[in-house]
């Protein structure tokens, strides 16, 4: 099914160990990933300070854009989850100053209520 999931775009969870030699070197003091997902190359991740977007470019992989976004710039968010015939969920997450929402879709059965809370939790802060 992850191979349909990214043909799809739709983002599948990633083990946290995975991440650690990649993302530890970009963590600020005190800062600890709390889940993370990927779809195709890229992957959001979420720490307890911040989402990082991860987009990889290029036919190597080699280029990265790490893409930061403090908690405290979101000005909401929301949170779509699948129906009968679209089973596809997907949040949208708008940042202070831009129009446009960030979109990601997730694959059927992903817990979106507890990414949902961890928004809460720390944009609530």
């Amino acid at each position: 099914m992850g191979i349909l999931n990214n043909i799809l775009g739709n983002a599948t969870e990633v083990n946290l160990n995975e991440l650690q030699k990649e993302f530890t070197p970009l963590l600020a003091d005190n800062e600890q990933l709390e889940c993370a997902f990927r779809i195709f190359r890229d992957k959001w991740v979420f720490t307890n300070k911040r989402l990082i977007m991860l987009n990889v470019q290029g036919i190597t992989g080699s280029k990265r854009e790490y893409h930061s976004i403090p908690y405290k710039s979101i000005a909401h968010f929301s949170i779509e989850t699948g129906g009968t015939f679209d089973d596809d969920c997907e949040m949208k997450i708008w940042i202070s100053g831009q129009s446009e929402p960030f979109l990601q879709e997730f694959k059927k059965g992903t817990d979106l209520k507890s990414i949902q809370k961890l928004l809460i939790k720390h944009i609530f802060q």
